[in-house]
């Protein structure tokens, strides 16, 4: 069963919402949250990605980048930017982009329920990202970004969560980038109660986003577990903060590619290995966002291109091997690339879809990346049938 437990948020107050409110840390870099933070003292960049507020020259990963999370966590709430419920609360959340609306529910969900596999996974995570989210937790003492988790849809968790919806609104706010948020709060005990009993009919949680964040709450609770001597089970650290949707609701976005470097070839060259497992196609038109399976776009030398997996060239039975970041690692990245482990490679770097595709275009016109390449989105049903399975792609 699925184990979602109510808990005491801490949340914007509500005139400083909009400004509190702030992409994920994972979708930008450094360069970018400055200038998103330049003329926000509010930003919740500030604590997500705090090397803002130090000198640009510092790396990222470093012990004061972690602190200076801390002191801006803690200056946040001082200052009452930040205020924390006085009960324990579930939280409604209503996202709308464009025509597409997604309900979810905030709430922490079970470390052991992860461990066992009946919160699943279809990812390996990066042990450098890993290890960033850890040092951030354990500074932090807080978990400052949610795992998006999906789940079978439950006409009991939608009758619910559509009553907690009648009432007004706690935040309601249209962001930069267009996209509309609505949260509810969920306070009334029987409310609560009757949402909590209601998950517990559901046997699978699947995650959608947040490999790295799950993977280091678990860490972080099993070196709590083992510092407490007084463990019961009962602490906080035994939950991680989550935000689950039911799976006819969800939408998954793309999840790009781009990579440093040609692994020496020329670019002539690097086109002609492709034409073993692909037919290349020149995309004078702009941008190539695919818009079916084993497609894929990609932007070389300021122009696109589509790359279409050749019939053969990959195993149609194995439910891993015929997802797209399968083909692309193991027909590309890896024999023409030389990337062997994607989770642990420097050369590469992940580009989520929201930054749409002048983000590739930028990244690789800036000279920092060589080559990208984009997706199509895996669809919730591969999702959830790799996590079925407990297979995880890579």
């Amino acid at each position: 069963m699925a184990i979602v437990k109510p808990f005491r948020g801490l949340r914007p107050t509500p005139e400083l919402a909009d400004r509190v409110a702030a992409l994920p840390y994972d979708v930008m870099d450094s360069e970018e949250a400055r200038r998103l933070t330049a003329n926000n003292p509010y930003s919740f960049l500030r604590v997500t990605k705090a090397e803002v507020d130090l000198p640009p020259d510092i790396d990222t990963h470093s012990p004061a980048v972690y602190e200076k999370a801390r002191e801006n966590l803690q200056q946040f709430i001082q200052d009452k930017i930040l205020i924390q419920d006085d009960q324990p609360c579930y939280y409604v959340y209503k996202q709308k982009m464009g025509d597409h609306i997604q309900v979810g529910l905030a709430a922490a969900v079970s470390v052991d329920e992860y461990q066992e596999n009946i919160i699943r996974k279809h990812e390996f995570t990066r042990p450098d990202k890993e290890q960033d989210r850890v040092d951030h937790i354990t500074a932090t003492e807080a978990q400052t970004g949610a795992v998006f988790l999906t789940y079978k849809a439950n006409p009991t968790v939608k009758e619910l969560l559509d009553q907690a919806m009648t009432k007004p609104p706690a935040y309601d706010f249209t962001a930069d980038d267009g996209i509309s948020h609505t949260l509810y709060v969920v306070n009334e005990p029987s409310q609560v109660a009757a949402i909590e009993a209601a998950f517990k009919n559901i046997p699978i949680l699947y995650i959608a986003d947040g490999h790295h964040r799950s993977a280091a709450a678990a860490r972080v609770c099993q070196a709590c577990r083992t510092a407490n001597k007084n463990h019961n089970g009962t602490e906080e650290y035994n939950t991680f903060l989550a935000v689950a949707f039911p799976h006819d609701m969800m939408y998954i976005m793309d999840y790009n590619r781009v990579v440093h470097d040609l692994n020496g070839l020329k670019p002539a060259d690097f086109i002609a290995q492709l034409l073993k497992n692909f037919t290349v196609e020149k995309h004078p038109a702009g941008p190539f966002k695919p818009q079916q399976p084993h497609t894929f776009g990609m932007y070389l030398n300021a122009g696109w291109y589509k790359l279409t997996a050749k019939a053969g060239s990959f195993d149609t039975s194995d439910p891993v091997g015929k997802l797209d970041v399968s083909i692309l690692q193991n027909n590309l990245l890896t024999p023409v690339l030389g990337i062997q482990d994607p989770r642990i490679d420097k050369r590469i770097h992940f580009v989520g879809g929201i930054r749409g595709m002048q983000e590739l275009e930028r990244l690789v016109d800036s000279g920092r990346y060589a080559v990208a390449f984009s997706m199509f989105a895996t669809s919730i049903e591969e999702l959830m049938d790799i996590g079925r399975r407990s297979g995880y792609a890579a």
